[in-house]
């Protein structure tokens, strides 16, 4: 269900996902991976310790990656990566 109350598809509902990237060191990498057959990165950051990132799930973006010790934030939860 979107923010409004009604109803929402399942892209709709993926396309409204944030997730927030805090880089913990230098170096941080976050890639963005598309859907569909064959899923492959079409975008990448690179991030400094303290540098924060708000990256959003499209219908281009299924799945976003991170390479380095960071704290990652969404609507499920806190996570570190590269612990």
């Amino acid at each position: 269900m979107g923010m409004d109350g009604v109803m929402a598809s399942e892209d709709e509902e993926a396309s409204g996902r944030y997730i927030v990237v805090k880089a913990l060191e230098d170096g941080v990498v976050i890639m963005g991976l598309t859907r569909g057959k064959d899923t492959r990165s079409h975008h990448s950051e690179r991030l400094d310790a303290g540098e924060v990132l708000v990256a959003q799930f499209t219908e281009l973006t299924a799945a976003i990656k991170v390479r380095g010790r960071a704290e990652i934030l969404t609507d499920v939860g806190k996570v570190e990566s590269g612990a």
